[in-house]
């Protein structure tokens, strides 16, 4: 039962705004613009009027929405009761970062041996790619590690922590005798690390978005970068003295060759489990997404 073209009139009404509800809806203006035209002349009737700068329903639209989002609730309903039946049913999860597939895999044996029907399907992708992927409810819902949640609606995410990213240095590194921890400062940042070879993530990564704030602050430009998006590649060249580099507190492992320090001010990244929109929970879903809100309240903040 696909309703996605209810979502288009149901997002339109409460935008007022045909180029807002598209970009909400991840679809072109003019596409969006034609399915509205088309549905109108198989109504014979208009659904929206334009009125001081806004789409305002037309009778037949507020009947349209209404009967629309009856329709949704009923699809969701009827879901969620053939999944009881036997405790069969589907969960797709779109993950960003290494410490979401590093909590799954603590996470799903204990789930499955209580739902064993349940099929978990996990993509592994980017920042961008999620968005799209949760905008178009292609995946039920994400775990990403983020800087700011103003792609989604307040009622879609739960930040589960606060995570403090770190200066990743080599443990030979020159500075670590020079301040052996647990703090690094902005001004030594500049003063010390000009010229060392920096590994950062790729653009539109939480990690980069970090760094290059830390850079302006600091008002450190690096004279060599490596860009990767491994972080696990990232961490083993700094391990082996290659570079110096930021990674957050659930990446930051191999202490015995790499030296942590936090910065001052402290940076941070948010770690959010984000629902795609409409998405009612049923009891399997409640119960991996509790098994989730437990395992983050067990880690430090």
């Amino acid at each position: 039962m696909d309703v996605k073209y209810l979502n288009y009139i149901i997002t339109i009404a409460k935008k007022k705004n045909m180029t807002k509800a598209a970009e909400e809806l991840y679809v072109s203006q003019s596409s969006l613009s034609q399915y509205v035209s088309k549905l109108e002349q198989e109504l014979g009737t208009p659904l929206f009027l334009r009125a001081k700068g806004e789409l305002v329903l037309t009778p037949a639209g507020i009947l349209y929405v209404n009967a629309a989002q009856k329709v949704i609730a009923i699809q969701k309903e009827l879901y969620q009761d053939i999944g009881e039946l036997d405790l069969r049913g589907h969960i797709t999860i779109g993950v960003t970062s290494q410490f979401s597939l590093e909590m799954l895999t603590e996470i799903i044996p204990r789930f499955k041996a209580d739902y064993p029907k349940i099929t978990i399907e996990i993509t592994e992708t980017n920042i961008p790619t999620l968005v799209s992927l949760i905008a178009e409810e292609n995946v039920d819902f994400g775990i990403a590690a983020l800087n700011t949640t103003s792609a989604f609606s307040h009622e879609q995410v739960d930040i589960l922590r606060n995570e403090e990213i770190f200066l990743a240095v080599p443990v030979d590194h020159p500075y670590c005798k020079i301040n052996p921890g647990p703090t690094v400062s902005l001004q030594d940042l500049n003063a010390y690390f000009g010229d060392d070879n920096w590994l950062l993530s790729k653009k539109a990564s939480s990690l980069r978005y970090v760094s290059d704030n830390v850079f302006h602050l600091s008002g450190l430009y690096p004279k060599a970068m490596c860009e990767t998006n491994s972080i696990t590649t990232t961490r083993s060249m700094v391990a082996m003295g290659i570079g110096v580099t930021f990674l957050a507190e659930s990446c930051a492992s191999a202490r015995d060759k790499i030296v942590y320090y936090s910065l001052e001010p402290k940076q941070y990244r948010m770690n959010v489990l984000i629902r795609r929109k409409n998405w009612t929970l049923n009891s399997w879903e409640t119960k991996l997404y509790h098994y989730i809100r437990d395992y983050f309240s067990s880690c430090s903040v």
